[in-house]
């Protein structure tokens, strides 16, 4: 059996709240006009009252905690005005994925909005690496910029910061990365990492959701008009959903939002991105949908050295000017796809019958725009925290990013190896780090012990979490209507998965690329009903033989609305014999 088909343990996911014995839930479903199973999923996950389910299925803005109420947000708010009420010479740099993307745009468009010239910055990636570098501050400097404003980037850029200082450069820090042992020096800094927020959730704060919150603080006080930022949720939503950081308490309420304007497409780069991954202009995304077919398109320039195609696109004045910068976006997630398959398949074979509890793989030539995501996949594949490493031609250097799986903090096992690092840094699920290769032998040796350390010498397979059974005959477009009401779905809010009861596999069609995908037809006898269901990258888990048997499925409910005709479909998670 292949690493890819190795079975999971389902298990029923673990719930925040005790079953109700007193009838409440009853009373709240009819009180919210819902039906009982969405209140029990709901009560699940710890919503157990009527306001709580009320507002988790309608996260207006209102709910958000208000920018006056976070201290260290207001102390940035603050320097920036003075540094606007001077007229020093702005500029805005961010890191060169998706959320550094969406955050630059968001503040450079905030700024000229209210009349204010800003120079936003994003670095070149295989040219300028991660975070803030020496030769960009002296290169703005040399431009005539005094006051520098980081976003999504800047916490743990201690020299290069220092080096703005030492120029006279004034430095606002707006980051989410967890912080080190010292802070950079600045005039100010933003990071709900350090504590200080008025709500616990904010602490989960992508980078651009840090952008936004800056702009609301500084709204109110720049005099003039002040803007309707709503109009800019659009990119939080993206930036957010793209950065795969919790999505409860404030991260949903912008998302949910953000989703909406999304939807309506009137940002003429979000129109034509949208157009480009295939949808219309107008079409409404699950938060799947932009995580997946969006976000890849902006993070495809960053990965590829071209980030400043992404900022053009989402910053675009209008339709024809957009439309060939999406365009140039889509061919180079063209490219990167191409490239990812083909380091894939070479980090495949480097792994197999590595007896490591954590992978760290290393290759000559691997774009290391790319090799996050084949990380990711080595993870989805081999069950392991994984590390995959691009070896700099000539520099003696091997720089890369890792990936982690549940129960692993990937950046508490990194300080564990921070030794042989020369740099890294970021969450406890995904992490950067660059090390000489001559520490490379030693570096394996530190993270499979980290790995030990936090997970023991067995650790626990692939699992999935399950919700609770459902027969096909309780698939109906209400229930389907109702589960979108739980959207978006992410860390912090999971979609829900449902076990089957027994049904009868009727046909297989392979499809897609290297017959990689499943297409199956299932019968419920004891409801009556035949279903389609699709199997993503399972077409070595579930073999031909499968037809006529008897099996049990883990699924998620769909509507397909191919063709224009709405119909119910569902998602495979896994399949057992029945």
């Amino acid at each position: 059996m292949t690493p890819s088909a190795a079975r999971k343990t389902w298990e029923p996911r673990p719930v925040k709240a005790q079953p109700d014995t007193s009838g409440r839930l009853e009373a709240i479903a009819a009180e919210l006009s819902i039906t009982p199973a969405l209140a029990r999923l709901l009560w699940q996950r710890g919503f157990t009252s009527a306001q709580a389910m009320d507002r988790h299925l309608s996260p207006g803005l209102r709910h958000l905690a208000p920018p006056a109420n976070w201290p260290m947000l207001e102390e940035a708010a603050r320097a920036v005005l003075a540094a606007v009420e001077r007229r020093s010479a702005l500029a805005i740099w961010g890191d060169y994925d998706a959320d550094g993307v969406t955050a630059t745009a968001l503040l450079t468009e905030f700024f000229r909005g209210r009349g204010i010239g800003v120079t936003p910055h994003i670095p070149v990636r295989m040219e300028d690496g991660y975070g803030v570098n020496r030769p960009g501050i002296e290169r703005l400097h040399a431009a005539g910029i005094q006051t520098l404003i980081t976003v999504d980037c800047g916490i743990s850029d201690i020299a290069s910061l220092g080096r703005a200082r030492e120029l006279g450069m004034e430095v606002i820090v707006t980051d989410h990365h967890l912080p080190g042992a010292e802070l950079p020096p600045a005039a100010a800094i933003c990071n709900p990492r350090l504590g200080g927020c008025p709500c616990e959730s904010m602490a989960d704060l992508a980078g651009v959701g840090v952008a936004f919150y800056l702009a609301a603080a500084l709204n109110r006080r720049l005099p003039g008009a002040p803007s309707d930022i709503r109009a800019l949720l659009d990119l939080v939503a993206l930036g957010t959903l793209a950065d795969v950081v919790p999505l409860s308490g404030v991260n949903r309420i912008l998302c949910k939002n953000g989703l909406l304007l999304i939807a309506e497409g009137a940002r003429p780069g979000m129109a034509a991105l949208k157009e480009a991954a295939g949808y219309a202009a107008t079409a409404s995304l699950t938060g799947g949908s932009v995580a997946f077919n969006l976000a890849p398109r902006i993070n495809a320039a960053g990965r590829m050295g071209r980030a400043q195609v992404a900022l053009d696109c989402l910053l675009a004045p209008d339709k024809t000017t957009a439309a060939p910068l999406a365009g140039q976006l889509d061919e180079m997630n063209r490219e990167r796809r191409a490239e990812e398959e083909r380091i894939l398949e070479e980090a495949m074979t480097a792994a197999a019958g590595l007896p490591e509890l954590g992978l760290v793989l290393c290759g000559e030539g691997w774009h290391e725009g790319v090799i996050g995501i084949v990380a990711s996949r080595m993870v989805e594949v081999f069950h392991k925290p994984t590390v995959v490493l691009s070896r700099e031609n000539g520099s003696g250097r091997c720089k890369g990013s890792g990936r982690s799986v549940p129960g692993f903090d990937l950046y508490q096992g990194l300080t564990r190896c921070a030794e042989v690092l020369t740099r890294f840094g970021g969450h406890p699920q995904a992490a950067g780090m660059t090390l000489e290769e001559a520490h490379l032998e030693r570096f394996r040796q530190l993270f499979h012990g980290a790995v030990l350390e936090q997970l023991g010498p067995e650790p626990p397979g692939p699992r999935l979490h399950v919700d609770g059974h459902l027969s096909f005959a309780e698939v109906d477009h209400l229930l389907l209507r109702e589960l979108e009401l739980l959207q978006p779905f992410g860390i912090g809010n999971p979609e829900p998965v449902f076990v089957s009861p027994p049904v009868e596999v009727l046909s297989r069609k392979a499809f897609g690329q290297d017959h990689r995908h499943v297409r199956l037809m299932l019968r419920d006898k004891a409801a009556g009903l035949t279903l389609r269901a699709k199997a993503w990258r399972m077409g070595e888990h579930i073999p031909e033989s499968v037809v006529g048997s008897r099996v049990r499925l883990a699924f998620v409910p769909r509507i397909d609305s191919y063709g224009g005709l709405p119909t119910i479909e569902l998602e495979l998670k896994d399949l057992a014999p029945a």
